[in-house]
């Protein structure tokens, strides 16, 4: 089995001033090559007027995984390889960022380059909340007004969160709960409702959810 790695759990940005150069890092969770790319893409199109945009990525966690960048116009090694150190030596996976800089007309040097390239990566590596990928079911059910503030409390402990509410004859509520406790929610419906009231899945996918524990 796979071991488990954390995974940024939203976009960040940081930037910072390297003698009249501005660095601005955007770092964000990413699931194939295909996201990253897209990422890339829209970062640079953000930038476009800016002398360099230095990505980095990592797909996968672990001992597998798929890795790149590029010094996008920058001395060869001097970029794109230093972020990439940062990103590997984080412990994140499934991670992009992008190293954006405008240059402020004087020339940093190699050693001056890579220390930029590494500091800048490392500020949004730092400051990101971490996360891990967790497999949920959205669901629906009809609940009656009775049971609506009793069932609201069953969706929090099991881990799971209300997407929507429609009130009607009924409430339409729309939920989403990790798989591994949507059988307990299901047992604790029908439970509340003498077996009348059952959650109906409409779509298993992956989410972010935040690692506390950092």
């Amino acid at each position: 089995m796979p071991k488990a790695y954390s995974i940024p759990f939203n976009e960040i940005r940081r930037e910072q001033i390297v003698v009249n150069s501005r660095f601005i890092a955007t770092l964000a969770p990413v699931f194939s090559i295909d996201e990253a790319r897209a990422f890339i893409a829209r970062i640079k199109k953000e930038f476009a007027d800016a002398s360099h945009n230095v990505p980095a990525y990592i797909i996968g966690g672990g001992n597998t995984v798929t890795e790149y960048f590029s010094d996008d116009g920058e001395p060869s090694g001097t970029a794109g390889k230093p972020a990439l150190a940062v990103l590997r030596g984080s412990g994140l996976g499934d991670v992009a960022v992008v190293v954006t800089r405008y240059f402020g007309g004087t020339l940093l040097g190699t050693g001056g380059l890579v220390k930029a390239y590494t500091e800048s990566t490392q500020m949004v590596v730092n400051a990101v909340g971490r996360g891990r990928r967790v497999p949920v079911h959205v669901a629906m059910a009809a609940i009656p007004y009775n049971l609506l503030e009793r069932i609201r409390l069953v969706v929090t402990r099991q881990g799971g969160k209300v997407l929507d509410e429609d009130f009607a004859a009924d409430i339409t509520m729309t939920l989403q709960l990790p798989v591994d406790s949507f059988e307990a929610f299901q047992n604790e419906l029908r439970e509340l409702s003498a077996g009348k009231l059952k959650a109906e899945v409409i779509e298993s996918k992956e989410t972010i959810v935040a690692v506390l524990d950092q």
